[in-house]
């Protein structure tokens, strides 16, 4: 009832695990599909092992988070046996890798392809020093086409709301030739303690992800399908089938779910998908229906 087709990936639902939570060993990505996602994908993996920034790295804000991880990775060269265990999950493993360079990207992509099912571009990551690529059509377009060049899978464009025209990136990620769109990415933000008086991330800012992102987000994905003719990945603030149903509703043909998996833990997929599926039944409409229905 759930099946779906996405960026030519053929999930069991619409539910995917959003990068940064539990992507990175092979072993937890297996465990997220054994409770019910349709595809994992794997934190952003770079060119070389980064260590990430120092602690404290995440704030809770009630249903919101805000992180700084930075990034920390083992470089795409070890990370290749991690993806090797998690496709034994037998749902598709999305990579999500990162640059500092165009050339980077390309490189990482071209690394992982032979292990992966597709390919998840971080263009968007507030965690990273340097401008974001994704603010930037022209250098969102060259990185997508240099990455296309070079790999035969899925290419998929992660976006985020920033001062650019959101809907421009998307189109030039579509001309580059990407088969996708994840919408969206976290959002720059911090806090401050005030009896200390400084902010409380070692880093400052971090990313803000979870319910309070959730308006912006589908508002990203529903101009965005107004515009583009690939497909898109609604994420941000999902917990519920509900909030699901409302991206699916925006035009996104599948979900992520990060935050939610960390305050709710791996049976948000379960729940999801249930209250998806009693909805559809409810009104008598498949998921193909749904999809798209209110742009």
């Amino acid at each position: 009832m759930l099946s779906t087709n996405v960026c030519k990936l053929k999930l069991r639902n619409p539910t995917i695990l959003a990068s940064g939570i539990l992507g990175s060993t092979g072993a937890s990505l297996k465990r997220v599909a054994r409770h019910g996602a349709g595809a994992v994908v794997t934190k952003s993996i770079g060119k070389t092992p980064r260590e990430g920034h120092k602690n404290p790295t995440i704030i809770e804000l009630g249903d919101c988070l805000i992180n700084a991880i930075g990034l920390a990775n083992p470089g795409y060269k070890a990370f290749v046996e991690e993806i090797k265990i998690a496709r034994q999950g037998d749902i598709p493993v999305i990579a999500s890798v990162f640059g500092r360079s165009i050339e980077e990207y390309a490189e990482v992509a071209k690394g992982l392809q032979d292990y992966a099912d597709a390919i998840e571009l971080n263009l968007s990551c507030p965690n990273i020093e340097g401008k974001l690529f994704a603010q930037d059509a022209e250098l969102s377009y060259e990185v997508v086409r240099e990455v296309r060049k070079e790999i035969s899978k899925p290419v998929i464009a992660k976006l985020t709301a920033s001062i650019a025209d959101i809907v421009e990136i998307a189109k030039a990620c579509e001309e580059a030739g990407a088969n996708g769109i994840t919408a969206i990415n976290t959002i720059k933000a911090m806090k401050i303690d005030i009896n200390f008086r400084k902010p409380i991330l070692a880093n400052k800012t971090g990313g803000l992800s979870g319910r309070c992102i959730k308006p912006i987000a589908l508002r990203c994905v529903y101009e965005i399908a107004s515009e583009v003719s690939i497909d898109i990945i609604g994420c941000g603030g999902i917990a519920s089938g509900e909030d699901a149903l409302e991206f699916l509703m925006a035009g996104a043909k599948a979900i992520e779910i990060g935050t939610g998996v960390y305050l709710h833990g791996l049976s948000i997929f379960k729940k999801v998908c249930k209250e998806i599926e009693e909805y559809l039944r409810k009104h008598d409409l498949s998921l193909q229906d749904i999809i798209g229905s209110a742009l």
